[in-house]
């Protein structure tokens, strides 16, 4: 505490100069000098309280004053830069609701008390305007942001890829190889072949590490997006978003149900307020949480029931939520189901190499130790006590590397690079498309989805709700003309019966801001535009008593109150029309007197409800029950013989991409059904509008039985339900329980499903679903935790998207196995035939491990990046059970596979007399030809049953930059390289030769497509297709 001495002047009143003595006996240290200056206050205290009693009795005798003595006045006050540091600590706040200590919180005076000393006002919050003071707040109580663990650097991808059991063989034959290759030949010479295998090595291992490393940050990036939250916080008196890591300590957040509580915090006030607590505490239980017994609120649980406002005490690392962030990782090496499909198709694969590499081990060996084999001066290599120990084990080394590389090349461990490198692909793009992706599987398994269910309300509407119709009684309201009575009551009911709010800029001319769900958005303007609402002052007449909050079981809110000091009780409920209307049993006609609510004025009602509906105009009904205090003994609100004070018809307009979206998902053969909390009329006009259901004029059986009500679908039977679900394209007035029963029906038919939810209630549905879309603007923080992908603007073409995107990264990991089997089958063939035939291979290890970098690495960044295309959907969705590899593939990769094994094995037997060269000569054409092979090869890839490979080419630079790097580099392996890569420079003719060989795989490819799949149906069992 700062202490500042003055003069008085004579005559000067003085006001009481100690605000706060506890505060300040409180902040002062127990040292003796500081003894000696409290003291000292203390006595200036006394004399100035001495005097200012007689200065009182003075005037109060009217005996002016004409002089006083002078005497010195203490004011004690903060210090403007860091009083909220001096004035409390901010590690006993956090210590004080983790602990949820009664006696820290009453020593600080309660939550009031907490914040004068923060400097919070309750009721407007803090002063957003007021820039120092929130940098004041972050510097002193801190950021909310948790440490994250620190991130996977560069080099542990580069040891992981060395930890490859393969490499690590390799590399210790290179090892060796350059040992006694230096040995013999000396330096200058004998560092070729072990030096050649080192560093190519190290490239594959480098491009591996590098496409990991960017792929891991990508993740990264995109975790941390998922989790900015924006919650909404009062600054200045008006309610606003702001991101969860702009909340500071003293700002006041507003809560409701779904909400995920972002900082440690006090409640202020609020109704009927639950949080679940399982998160921090491991209880299932949801706690009450109020301003007496639990205002105690902790950082990272979940709001389950009510509303509030809580004022927040601690942020980021002082919460214990934050502390137990700061020590989880999100795991970014998630394994999708399509990546264990992979896994084991490699593992199958690499067996099958292993076999291979060592039937070459063995032949190779036994043809050297029996003198099979001659080296390049046409002399035996072996011979019986006669070679050197040194040139055994250097060509001994050599048939191991060879063995060893062909169990490289075999592997095909592009196959998860592949995955990784289209899912990040994927989901980055995704993002920019309004979708973001929290679980990798997501992204392919959206491939498969045959049936989407989804909300109406936002998703398939624009979320612009405006009331349009309001009716009394049997009349409609022209001209907002209302009975006065009934208009008091009526904006008794929309005002207080609501969790929106309005706030009243200071200029008359200003539009009022209205917040909250956008159907309480859209009821509030109603009532302050139309019906002259005004919400301080209704809110300064009247004392709510019991609040119950909206649910989406019974559709319905309500609220008790007492207006001013009158000993009644009002009771307001708010809700779907035909819901309310039941418990209703009086009802106000247009002129202001009630009427008794007979069959007959029931279902003119219930007509009018129906016609409204007709429209696509959401029904909310008002109604009310007034009775003494002494008959409010029960804990729930009372909801029966109420009195209908009006209905407003509300519309929510459809987007204007919904139908070619709708139309679209039909095509590709996916059911779009709505399920929606609206009544069956409602529904079907938005059905029929959005393409849902096909036309008015359709057979009505056929409408009537695509139509469903939630109570009736939960009726059926299990066998009804299983009978019924194809048929069914609507759900009208659903509760969550029946979204959750819809989408384990549609599971045991065999359908993928995806759900849209935006509720708390709807995380059951999300999780069972097999894709759960949250929606980003309307949705609860526990509906996008429960969910897999969050679509960022709630609306359904989106959802279509991403439907698109699933089933292109399927599509691309399909072109990238075709592409990589074709190099496999080709590689390990060749090499197989010519070791077992000749004892030699004709490509060496630095060859082989630059095709694996081609086909591997290079290949997935070429074909995994390819962009959706329309044809996608034009096909029937995956289904679960089938086969990686299809029939088409199978097709496309045999027939290329058998064309490039006849041309390289002719080369190696009868190359040197078609061509007229040498043997190294030979080799070199037959490493060419194989590379451009496959170079030409990925171009056929890309398109697995369209015969025109090039379309769509120019808008995928990075297929065509990767080509091209491709291709320079294989010219400076040919042309400059000749010793690491073990190759001549070739003529122009011998390029020609090359190219043109591989380039007969474009008509092959375009000729093999015109073979009908059905025709290797009838030829292939169509178990074992269905076996890959």
């Amino acid at each position: 505490m700062a202490m500042s001495l003055r003069h008085r002047n004579p005559g000067e009143i003085v006001e009481d100069p100690v605000a706060e003595p506890a505060c300040l006996v409180s902040s002062i240290p127990r040292l003796s000098h500081q003894r000696r200056r409290l003291r000292q206050a203390c006595t200036a205290i006394y004399f100035t309280k001495v005097l200012e009693s007689l200065t009182k009795k003075v005037i109060g005798r009217n005996l002016g004053l004409i002089k006083s003595l002078s005497y010195i006045a203490i004011d004690v006050s903060p210090q403007v830069g860091d009083g909220c540091k001096e004035m409390i600590d901010h590690k006993s706040l956090s210590c004080m609701v983790r602990e949820k200590s009664h006696e820290a919180l009453e020593h600080l005076g309660g939550v009031v008390g907490l914040a004068s000393v923060l400097k919070t006002d309750l009721e407007a919050g803090l002063d957003g305007d007021d820039e120092a003071d929130l940098v004041r707040r972050k510097n002193t109580f801190g950021e909310n942001r948790y440490t994250k663990p620190p991130a996977k650097h560069f080099f542990s991808f580069v040891l992981e890829a060395f930890k490859d059991m393969t490499i690590l063989i390799l590399l210790g034959c290179a090892v060796l190889s350059l040992v006694f290759g230096i040995k013999q030949h000396r330096l200058k010479d004998g560092w070729y072949d072990g030096g050649s295998i080192i560093l190519a090595i190290f490239l594959v291992v480098a491009v591996s590490a590098i496409s990991n490393y960017k792929q891991s940050r990508q993740f990264q990036k995109l975790s941390s997006v998922s989790s900015d939250i924006r919650v909404e916080v009062v600054r200045g008196g008006r309610r606003q978003k702001v991101s969860i890591f702009e909340i500071l300590v003293g700002d006041i957040v507003c809560l409701k149900i779904g909400d995920q509580i972002p900082a440690d915090g006090l409640f202020i006030d609020g109704h009927s307020l639950k949080v679940d607590e399982s998160s921090m505490t491991g209880e299932s239980d949801h706690l009450d949480v109020n301003g007496g017994e639990n205002p105690f609120m902790l950082s990272g649980t979940k709001v389950t029931d009510g509303y509030g406002r809580m004022l927040v005490t601690s942020v980021g690392m002082s919460t214990g939520w934050g502390e137990m962030m700061s020590s989880v990782a999100r795991d970014l090496n998630e394994e999708t189901p399509l990546q264990a499909r992979l896994n084991k198709l490699t593992s199958s694969i690499g067996k099958i190499g292993l076999t291979v590499a060592l039937v070459v081990l063995v032949v190779m060996m036994i043809r050297y130790f029996m003198g099979k084999t001659l080296d390049e001066s046409g002399r035996v290599e072996f011979q019986s006590g006669q070679t050197k120990s040194s040139d055994v084990i250097n060509a001994v080394l050599r048939i191991v590397a060879a063995a060893v590389t062909i169990v490289v090349v075999a592997i095909p461990e592009g196959l998860p690079l592949a995955v990784t490198l289209t899912l990040a692909y994927s989901m980055k793009k995704m993002m920019s498309d309004n979708a973001m992706v929290r679980k990798l599987s997501a992204c392919e398994t959206m491939g498969s989805v045959t049936t989407i269910c989804t909300d109406k309300t936002g998703t398939l509407t624009l979320n612009e709700m405006k009331v349009t119709e309001f009716w009394i009684g049997k009349e409609q309201v022209q001209d907002g003309v209302i009975a006065h009575n009934v208009l008091e009551q009526l904006l008794v009911g929309v005002g207080l019966n609501t969790t929106g709010t309005v706030y009243m800029p200071g200029s008359p001319t200003s539009v009022p801001e209205v917040s909250g769900s956008p159907t309480e958005k859209a009821i509030l303007s109603w009532g302050v535009i139309e019906l002259g609402l005004r919400m301080d002052e209704l809110r300064q007449d009247c004392k709510v008593i019991q609040v119950e909050a909206f649910n989406s079981e019974k559709k319905r809110s309500g609220v008790s109150l007492k207006k001013g000091a009158g000993p009644r009780i009002h009771v307001h409920w708010k809700g779907a029309a035909e819901m309310i209307l039941a418990q209703c049993s009086e009802f106000y006609s247009s002129d202001g007197y009630k009427r008794t609510l007979d069959a007959h004025a029931r279902a003119d009602v219930r007509e009018i409800i129906e016609r409204m509906a007709a429209k696509s105009l959401r029904c909310i009904a008002f109604a009310y029950r007034e009775f003494a205090d002494q008959q409010a003994h029960d804990s729930c609100l009372q909801d029966s013989d109420l009195t209908l004070l009006g209905i407003a018809g509300l519309k929510d307009p459809c987007r204007p991409e919904v139908r070619s979206a709708v139309e679209s998902s039909k095509a590709a053969g996916v059911n779009i059904m709505m399920i929606t909390g609206d009544n069956v009329h409602t529904a079907r006009a938005i059905a029929i509008e959005s393409g849902i259901l096909d036309s008015e004029e359709e057979d009505t059986s056929n409408i009537e039985e695509a139509i469903v009500e939630g109570v009736e679908f939960r009726n059926f039977s299990p066998e009804e339900r299983i009978v019924a679900v194809d048929k069914i394209r609507v759900m009208a007035r659903s509760s969550p329980f029946d979204k959750l029963l819809m989408v384990q029906t549609l599971k045991q038919k065999g359908h993928v499903v995806a759900v849209t939810g935006d509720g708390t209630n709807d995380a059951p549905a999300l999780k069972e679903a097999d894709i759960g879309l949250s929606m980003g603007i309307q949705g609860t923080e526990v509906a996008k935790e429960s969910s897999d992908i969050v679509i960022l603007d709630d609306n359904f073409s989106s959802v279509v998207t991403v439907i698109r995107w699933g089933r292109c990264v399927y599509n691309n990991i399909q072109k990238f196995i075709q592409f990589q089997l074709t190099v496999n089958v080709a590689a390990l063939v060749i090499n197989f035939v010519a070791a077992v035939s000749s004892g030699q291979v004709p490509l060496t290890a630095v060859q082989l491990l630059w095709v694996n970098l081609i086909m591997d690495t290079l290949g997935a960044l070429a074909l995994a990046t390819e962009q959706p295309t329309n044809a996608l959907m034009g096909h029937p969705p995956v289904g679960r059970t089938d086969p990686l590899i299809t029939l088409v593939m199978w097709r496309n990769l045999i027939a290329q596979s058998l064309y490039q094994v006849t041309i390289l094995l002719v080369l190696q037997f009868k190359g040197r007399a078609i061509f007229g060269v040498e043997e190294n000569v030979k080799n070199t054409i037959i490493f060419n030809c194989f590379v451009f092979c496959q170079v030409f090869n990925e171009f056929n890839a890309r398109k697995l049953e369209e015969k025109n490979v090039f379309v769509g080419l120019h808008k995928n630079k990075l297929f065509l930059g990767i080509i091209g790097i491709t291709i320079v580099l294989q010219i400076v392996m040919i042309e400059f390289l000749k010793r690491f890569a073990n190759t001549v420079r070739l003529d122009w003719a011998q390029w020609a030769a090359c190219i043109g060989i591989a380039s007969l795989t474009w008509p092959l490819g375009w000729l093999i497509k015109c073979i009908p799949v059905s025709l290797l149906q009838s030829l292939l069992p169509r178990k074992r297709a269905s076996s890959a």
